[in-house]
């Protein structure tokens, strides 16, 4: 029997990625909730007649419940992913990033959902003393932003275990690939210097660009999504997806450079407030628990992501 799985954030970059990841094998039918304040309808154009799309807020109960109605398991990765949003609106971000997911959690209770993942951060770490972070290590959130995402681990954990749906928390790691949109506030450095890149302009670094970052290439991430949702125990479990590895952002701009065959200018810009310094994920517990293992190497990602922005200028 086909089970239906319900994306939250589903018209976004990583949320379409996991709707092909999830309609590949022809296992899953496949709905998707998503106001489109940031995802678009075109990120589900090629596959828009095997989805079911709901325009809607993840804050709107009686929407929610007609969303979760029928599902087996559901992917929330609806939120805003902005720290600086979250330091200049806290009280938006968090009715939307923590009430939006308590919303969903409810309603998944009461329509017997059976698996659901929820969309966490590296952020809960803020700036670890030790590299790389495992889930053991210390969480510290340095922002609106990563207090929220950490209470809504809690969340799953607590409102998980109470309802009898099998809960994981993913802390996904610096995120980058196609349909990433470079000129959203929301959007990966990775995105923004691949429109540099492109355009000719400078890759503008805020900080001195030595910070390290783990960037994970969008498919990787959405077959780990895919995984958790099939294979984790579902206690509960909040777990890392990077990459095992870790590269400064002047050694992005290098091999961005590389992959497009340009020097790159770069100009320097203040430190964010709510910025880590370093990031790197130690991925163990994920293999162990759900078999994951990240395929794609930067180079190959950054040329992959070049590609794609190259093809829609």
């Amino acid at each position: 029997m086909t089970r239906t799985v319900l994306v939250t954030g589903g018209a976004g970059f990583i949320g379409s990625h996991l709707v092909d990841a999830l309609l590949a094998g022809g296992r899953y039918r496949v709905r998707v909730l998503d106001d489109l304040s940031t995802g678009k309808r075109e990120n589900l154009a090629h596959c828009a007649d095997q989805v079911e799309l709901m325009v809607g807020d993840v804050r709107d109960p009686h929407l929610v419940a007609e969303a979760t109605a029928g599902a087996w398991g559901v992917v929330h990765l609806a939120a805003v992913a902005s720290v600086t949003r979250s330091l200049e609106d806290p009280v938006l971000v968090n009715d939307i990033n923590v009430g939006g997911t308590v919303t969903l959690l409810a309603a998944a209770g009461a329509a017997h959902v059976e698996r659901l993942v929820f969309a966490s951060s590296c952020a809960v770490y803020g700036d670890p003393r030790k590299l790389p972070v495992s889930e053991s290590t210390p969480v510290e959130p340095l922002s609106p932003y990563a207090a929220g995402k950490l209470a809504g681990e809690h969340y799953c954990r607590v409102l998980g275990a109470a309802a009898g749906i099998a809960a994981t928390s993913l802390r996904f790691f610096n995120v980058y690939g196609p349909r990433q949109d470079p000129g959203s506030e929301y959007s990966g450095v990775i995105s923004r210097f691949s429109n540099a890149a492109l355009s000719g302009s400078s890759c503008v670094v805020c900080g001195d660009g030595l910070q390290s970052r783990d960037f994970v290439f969008v498919a990787d991430l959405a077959d780990a999504c895919v995984q958790a949702l099939e294979q984790a125990p579902g206690r509960g479990e909040a777990v890392n997806v990077g990459t095992g590895s870790t590269t400064t952002l002047l050694g992005l701009i290098a091999a961005l450079g590389a992959a497009s065959g340009t020097e790159l200018a770069v100009e320097h810009a203040p430190r964010r407030d709510g910025d880590i310094r370093e990031s790197q994920a130690d991925i163990g517990l994920a293999r162990a628990l759900f078999g994951y293992a990240p395929h794609t190497r930067l180079e190959q990602g950054l040329a992959e992501t070049l590609a794609w922005y190259g093809a829609q200028r």
